[in-house]
């Protein structure tokens, strides 16, 4: 197929047309900087973090961020990247390679934090004893984990905005991962800025790949060509996540534009849902423990922490 613009070979066939190499990437770009700007996600003065892993998605996010900044004649210095490290052998340590290596590159300060160092052990040694009694999945510990050091170490370094690389296959997996378990609380908190409300606690979220698909993604790294293992957690295939994963591909490929239909709905209905949602700023307490933001007087993080020291 050929490009509908200039008639070249095509790389991609989108719902509104086939485009070529050159075309694909300034239409990708364009799309994720208008969604910068139609959901006011990046502020001029503001000092931004983007989490970072060495996948394609936080890449993609990574280097578009710069290049949003330098277009838009934002100071440089605003910006770094902080990664995680979670512990997960033979995985993790190959993405953080690509992702020191990028970041050198492109001129990007880089902050890194391991979960062995906060809490006592990694992802691979610390989920089989905290989980034990309660058989549930390592990412139910990953996720708590995660989003407790991004939150806390962007806060340090003295961001005010976190940029994650959540891209549209993502949204539609969370939008309805939340409607089958009943979760109309939680899916208040979703969209392309996360969250209800504003809290001194809390490092604002925003997701400029809202609208890119993981298809689109990929071959953007593809063509700009990014150094990235294409691999995914080991623990990935575990989760309710990837089960939510499989259905909506099969559905996307049978019918071409669920994904797209699912998130624009809920972004149809995302005003209603955070009018209606219980305001959660009165409840959010410190912990005990470690002063982070908690709902109860021991945050999760600490809370595992504690199951876990008592077990090792």
């Amino acid at each position: 197929m050929n490009c509908e613009k200039c008639g070249k070979k095509a790389v991609i066939v989108l719902q509104h047309g086939s485009l070529c190499k050159h075309h694909f990437i300034d239409h990708f770009e364009s799309k994720v900087f208008k969604t910068i700007n139609r959901f006011q996600l990046i502020g001029r003065n503001e000092k931004i973090c983007v989490a970072a892993s060495g996948g394609k998605d936080s890449l993609t996010v990574l280097y578009l961020t710069k290049k949003y900044l330098q277009e838009n004649n934002i100071p440089l210095q605003n910006l770094f990247a902080l990664v995680v490290d979670e512990g997960i052998q033979n995985y993790r340590e190959h993405t953080i390679v690509d992702l020191e290596r990028f970041c050198k590159d492109h001129a990007i300060i880089l902050q890194k934090v391991k979960t062995e160092d906060e809490f006592g052990a990694t992802l691979d040694k610390a989920y089989p004893l905290i989980n034990k009694d309660e058989h549930k999945k390592p990412c139910n510990v990953c996720g708590v984990w995660r989003r407790y050091l991004l939150n806390k170490y962007a806060r340090k370094y003295g961001a005010e905005t976190l940029v994650t690389g959540h891209n549209l296959d993502d949204e539609a997996q969370a939008i309805m991962m939340n409607i089958f378990k009943a979760n109309t609380k939680i899916a208040a908190r979703l969209g392309p800025k996360s969250g209800i409300q504003e809290h001194d606690l809390f490092v604002q979220r925003v997701k400029p790949l809202y609208l890119c698909s993981d298809k689109e993604v990929r071959l953007y790294t593809l063509l700009k060509g990014f150094t990235i293992q294409f691999a995914e957690c080991p623990y990935s295939s575990a989760g309710y996540r990837h089960q939510i994963q499989e259905m909506l591909n099969d559905f996307e490929e049978k019918y071409t534009g669920t994904k797209q239909g699912i998130v624009n709905s809920f972004l149809a209905l995302l005003p209603a849902l955070k009018e209606t949602a219980p305001k959660a700023v009165e409840t959010i307490k410190q912990c005990s423990l470690c002063q982070e933001p908690a709902e109860h007087d021991v945050c999760n993080a600490c809370s595992m922490k504690e199951i876990l020291k008592n077990a090792l």
